[in-house]
């Protein structure tokens, strides 16, 4: 009896174990793809910004000893300072994707010229002035890994770094330029020696450096007085041989309180395209938590009074300025006039191909506020407004806007044929057409803000809605600015391994 017993556990144990794994999959509210177009049109930028970095920058003090035999010197103390890279040339770069590892940079036959001020010492001379390097057959390979930390943030890291300096030719000049250049061919060995040990680490602490601004990007972003968004990564990228793909949990909150809202995200796909430089998926799930926060907090109560809804139906529409009177006619109103809306339930969002719409269930409340009394209901009704959703992309913000399709009063069917039913219906969805959309679209206007890094422009951009989520295709331009200088901090105060320096400012 044991002996049966124990299969029997083990196999309950497994799908317990099953279920439970399950039920703790999180899927994203977004998806950020990013393809082979975007690693090459990196490169081209990267060289943009490398050579900005280099001409604000120095590279870190070259020292140390070398004898100098033909010459009989026992040492010759030297020292390489504010050394700068006047110009350089990496033809052959490429980044690409290692899949389930990061992404591969390769350089090679690269060129670059340098400028340097040195100082010799030695027991029989001492002297300083300035020379020029030109080092040839530069090559560069290493991975970056990306992952993420425990707060949501991508980490960097670079793995199998390999750096050489081919070959280095050096040019003194001053007074005894022609003394120095006869035994300059001996010295170009230690410096290439010192520039290969040296190149990895100054790498990985730019990397390093990176990182530090990495983990300081705010995933939890404030949109307004009502809502939250979380655009914290859920999991390490996603890596295969033509993409690279960035889960995001997309989520919003109401301003008071963090909890997830009552219902999950559900997997979507993205599909397999490749000619635009990256694709931003949005799940229905992203929109549903936006309705769900905005509800939660109030944001869908409004009151307007008869002067900020005539003054809609004067600015949105031509024949409706004695929709007001109309109303006053049915209901001898003198006192005045004020109409509430409040939505019942959390819009509904529904996404089909080529089709975004939003149902607005709400009720509506015509009020009056005789002199010297309490407000009064004149009216009360449920109803059910069913809304379009138009998308445009301004700048790096997504911005909606809506359009009325259908309004219909929460009534029995035997109800609606009444003209006064239908009279009035007409007038309510007039005041909502004219007087609260545009009222909505004006807030609307400012966007939700779309995960994109510092600097990083979208253009060439297209928007479709699919079953279930909206695919942004887009391509990217990197944004120089006059004011705003890159700032690249692994050259500021960098701490090798191999030795202390401090990077020196550009004269």
């Amino acid at each position: 009896m044991c002996t049966k017993t124990i299969p029997v556990l083990w196999g309950c144990f497994v799908l317990w174990h099953l279920c439970l794994s399950s039920s703790q999959t999180i899927y994203p509210g977004i998806k950020a793809r990013i393809t082979q177009r975007a690693l090459d049109y990196g490169v081209q930028a990267g060289m943009e910004i490398i050579e900005r970095m280099l001409k604000e920058n120095n590279l870190p003090d070259i020292s140390g000893s070398e004898s100098l035999e033909f010459l009989k010197v026992d040492y010759v103390n030297y020292n390489f300072s504010n050394i700068k890279i006047r110009a350089f040339s990496f033809p052959n770069t490429s980044l690409a994707f290692v899949p389930g590892v990061g992404i591969k940079a390769l350089t090679n036959h690269g060129t670059a010229n340098i400028s340097t001020d040195w100082e010799f010492e030695s027991p029989l001379f001492q002297d300083t002035g300035g020379a020029d390097l030109f080092l040839s057959g530069v090559y560069f390979t290493g991975i970056i890994i990306l992952t993420r930390n425990d707060f949501g943030h991508p980490t960097l890291k670079l793995q199998d770094c390999y750096a050489q300096v081919s070959h280095a030719h050096v040019s003194f000049s001053g007074e005894l330029s022609v003394l120095y250049n006869s035994f300059a061919e001996p010295m170009e060995k230690p410096i290439l020696k010192n520039l290969n040990e040296m190149l990895c680490p100054i790498i990985a602490n730019e990397v390093k450096a990176l990182n530090a601004n990495l983990s300081t990007l705010e995933v939890l972003t404030k949109i307004d007085n009502y809502t939250l968004l979380d655009y914290s990564l859920i999991s390490s990228p996603e890596i295969t041989e033509n993409y690279l793909d960035l889960n995001l949990k997309g989520v919003f909150y109401p301003l008071e309180n963090l909890a997830d809202p009552p219902f999950s995200p559900v997997p979507f796909v993205l599909p397999e395209r490749s000619n635009s430089m990256l694709y931003i998926g949005i799940a229905e799930y992203f929109f549903k938590s936006a309705s769900f926060a905005y509800f939660t907090a109030g944001a869908f109560n409004v009151t307007l009074s008869t002067k900020e809804i005539s003054n809609h139906f004067v600015q949105n529409s031509q024949g409706l300025g004695n929709v007001l009177s109309r109303i006053a006619e049915i209901y001898i109103l003198s006192q005045p006039f004020m109409v509430r809306i409040m939505a019942t339930e959390p819009p509904m969002i529904n996404l089909q191909p080529g089709n975004f719409t939003l149902d607005i269930p709400a009720s509506i409340m015509m009020l009056t506020q005789p002199k010297n009394s309490t407000v009064e209901t004149i009216v009360s009704m449920d109803f059910v407004a069913s809304t379009s959703v138009g998308l445009v992309i301004l700048g790096q913000r997504l911005v909606c806007s809506l359009s009325l399709n259908r309004f219909r009063l929460a009534l029995p069917e035997s109800n609606r044929s009444n003209i006064e039913v239908l009279r009035f219906e007409n007038i309510l969805s007039s005041i909502l057409h004219f007087g609260v959309l545009p009222l909505a679209n004006a807030k609307l206007q400012q966007g939700f803000p779309l995960p994109n890094p510092h600097k990083i422009s979208f253009v060439n951009s297209d928007i479709e809605v699919l079953e279930g989520f909206l695919l942004i295709s887009t391509d990217l331009k990197y944004e120089t600015s006059s004011k705003q200088q890159p700032s690249f901090h692994g050259w500021e105060g960098l701490n090798l391994i191999s030795g202390q320096w401090r990077g020196k400012s550009a004269p």
